[in-house]
């Protein structure tokens, strides 16, 4: 079996060799043969020699797991966990599905706790190891915000750290669609929310096992951008969703949205075309508000901009609120009758283009009429003229809210659509199809089978 095992190591990958000297070994260690730990300390002296030491260990670290000598250990990775957003949320959320059936770690460059995660998500991941890995290069700079965009080929590759890292795993999961990491886990898989940069410095999307994708949106542009066909669709989770008896809905058209600073969610267009609908129907318009609720860090001159637009034209009834607590945003998300969301609108980035609408979904799952651009994921979300409206100008946004705010009978059958709609891209449907997916990896992980799992609807 060596003897064989050394000749095959000149023409089989690091993985194929691996995959060969498991399905060798695993039936003698089930068996208790006694061969077996002689022939896979000579295996992994095999594996060493030819593909180096990670080899070695990843084939000990699966053996292990299939012989039954430990739970499989699980890292999730993220270099903006200590920011609070619907990409972390996605990681966290999947971290809370896997815990059970895993030893997970969270892994991130920067301190965040049990405590925070509980408090942003209302997740309890105690059970969850959490492990920091500062990475000295952004500690020297001093930034919040570990951009992977300033890394050149020029320097030292920072994530390399994280890289050597993950090897220490059995399955290892980057949720920050952050390229620069190189996976060193047997099963790596990658949960891109959008390939925003093109394959340049250190770029290793294609050496994951799976990658997972939020949206048809974003799988599209996977293939366009990284020529890399994506293994599975898992839409976010999100739970905003309160008891029906609790619904007591006000004349409010809501959007919830972060400024960028870039303006890329658009709230200075939708001040502008709430002052034409009062313009077009003051007598109407007197009687609803426009709410602007969003995070915003810093000096952020967009934000700015808008408040400062709303002052010149004195527009009425339009409120800014940013950075309000989680029970105060439910509180609008209660009252609100109509929400708007212009992500897309005007823009040849499709980067800048909503990848799938989180907080549209948290509206619909309170009874909210959504009307939002025709583009992105938001195609995926909302079902034109059924849950609510998709359009591509502002005259088109006044069309329908229009519509909307004179015809309750018509709002009441948009909102009832638009909250049965919602219940497609539930947590509990986001756990449910991260847990199978994972324990199918898991199982044929355990196995002499070398297949990828297909994708599922």
């Amino acid at each position: 079996m060596l003897e064989n095992l050394k000749e095959q190591a000149r023409n089989l990958s690091s993985r194929e060799l691996q995959q060969e000297a498991f399905n060798r070994l695993l039936p003698l260690g089930k068996k208790e043969d006694p061969s077996f730990h002689t022939l896979l300390r000579q295996t992994l002296d095999v594996l060493e020699d030819h593909k180096g030491l990670q080899a070695a260990l990843n084939l000990l670290l699966r053996l292990e797991v299939a012989l039954g000598l430990r739970k499989p250990t699980l890292a999730i990775y993220d270099h903006t966990f200590h920011i609070i957003g619907g990409g972390e949320k996605y990681g966290f959320t999947a971290a809370h599905a896997l815990q059970d059936d895993f030893d997970v770690t969270i892994l991130s460059n920067r301190d965040v706790t049990h405590e925070n995660i509980k408090d942003w998500y209302h997740l309890d991941l105690s059970r969850c190891k959490i492990k920091i890995l500062p990475i000295p290069f952004y500690e020297e700079l001093g930034v919040d915000h570990l951009d992977p965009a300033r890394v050149s080929r020029r320097m030292e590759n920072p994530f390399h750290l994280v890289a050597g890292e993950s090897g220490n795993y059995d399955f290892f999961i980057n949720n920050g669609m952050n390229e620069m990491v190189m996976p060193l886990a047997n099963i790596s898989a990658m949960i891109v929310h959008f390939p925003e940069r093109r394959p340049v410095s250190y770029f290793y999307s294609h050496r994951y096992t799976h990658i997972i994708y939020n949206s048809k949106y974003t799988a599209g542009w996977i293939k366009k951008k990284w020529d890399i066909t994506p293994h599975k669709h898992i839409f976010p989770p999100v739970d905003m969703a309160l008891s029906e008896d609790s619904i007591s809905k006000e004349n409010i058209i809501l959007s919830v949205a972060r400024f960028e600073t870039g303006g890329s969610k658009k709230q200075l267009e939708m001040v502008r075309t709430f002052l034409k609908l009062q313009q077009k129907a003051p007598d109407l318009l007197a009687h609803w508000t426009l709410v602007l609720a969003g995070g915003s860090h810093g000096e952020n001159p967009y934000l700015e901009k808008v408040k400062q637009y709303i002052q010149d034209q004195d527009i009425k009834n339009v409120e800014i609120m940013t950075n309000i607590p989680g029970d105060e945003l439910k509180s609008l998300y209660r009252k609100a009758r109509i929400f708007w969301h212009l992500c897309g609108l005007d823009q040849r980035d499709p980067a800048l283009v909503e990848h799938f609408g989180m907080t549209i979904v948290e509206a619909m799952q309170n009874s909210i009429a959504p009307i939002v651009f025709d583009g992105g994921g938001q195609r995926e979300i909302v079902e034109q003229g059924i849950s609510g409206y998709r359009v591509k100008s502002t005259s088109q946004l006044i069309k329908y809210s229009l519509s909307l705010m004179e015809e309750k009978g018509l709002r009441e059958k948009i909102s009832a659509a638009a909250l049965e709609r919602s219940k497609l891209f539930t947590r509990e449907r986001f756990e449910e199809r991260v847990n199978t997916y994972f324990n199918q990896l898991l199982e044929e992980y355990k196995s002499t089978s070398n297949s990828t799992p297909q994708e599922t609807k």
